[in-house]
Order: structure tokens, then sequence, then C-alpha cells
């Protein structure tokens, strides 16, 4: 029951589905407030300062262009975060279990030796 239970947790989209859910949606959080709080000050500044610092107005409508790019400096920084910390390591794991697996499949069972034991004695006779 509890080998079952492992070969469902560690097959893949299990796994890949929980980090990306749970891992994501805490480190979202970090991630956005950092972005908020250093990059969009900073983008504000190179494009000009002020309070309305990289913000374009036409016809009564503003697009806020440093909401776009801290957005994707957010996306670029959680997907990396999550990559090298849990994907990562995760797929090294798994190759190394498929590794050992294939190892273990080579080598004969308790089973196969009886058999071929059986096999020799009943040779010497």
């Amino acid at each position: 029951m509890i080998q079952g239970f492992r070969d469902f947790i560690t097959r893949g989209n299990v796994i890949d589905l929980a980090v990306a859910f749970v891992a994501g949606a805490a480190f979202t959080g970090l991630v956005g407030s950092v972005s908020s709080s250093v990059v969009e000050p900073f983008i504000g500044l190179v494009l000009g300062g002020g309070i309305e610092a990289g913000t374009v107005e036409v016809n009564g409508q503003v697009f806020d262009f440093t909401a776009l790019v801290n957005a994707a400096i957010t996306f670029l920084i959680t997907m990396a975060v999550l990559y090298f910390v849990f994907v990562l390591p995760m797929n090294a794991w798994r190759k190394r279990q498929e590794a050992e697996d294939a190892k273990n499949d080579d080598e004969p069972t308790q089973t196969d030796l009886l058999i071929e034991i059986r096999d020799l004695l009943r040779e010497q006779r």
C-alpha cells in the first residue's frame, strides 16, 4: 500500500502540479512585493521619474508600462526560482530512481535463481 502511494506521488504530474500550485502561490506574493517596491520605482526613474513615469495617456486612457514590465519581471523571477529550486532537483531525483530501477531489473530475482539451481540439480542426476 505504501509503495503504491509512493509510486502515485512520484509519478510526474502530481509533483509538478503540487509544486506549481503551492510554491508558485507563496513565492509570487514575495516576488510581487519586491518588484512593486524596488523594480517599479527603478523603471519609473529610467523612464523619466515622477509620478507619471512609465505611463502614456491617449484620449484619457492611461497605459502603464511600468506595471507591464513589473509583471513580466515578476513572472520570470518566479519561474526561474521554481525551476531551479523544485523542478531541476526533482528531475535529477527521478533520473536516479529510473537508473536504480533499471539496475534492479537487470539483476535476477530469487525466483530466477531458484529455478536455475533446480535445473542444475536436475542435470546432475
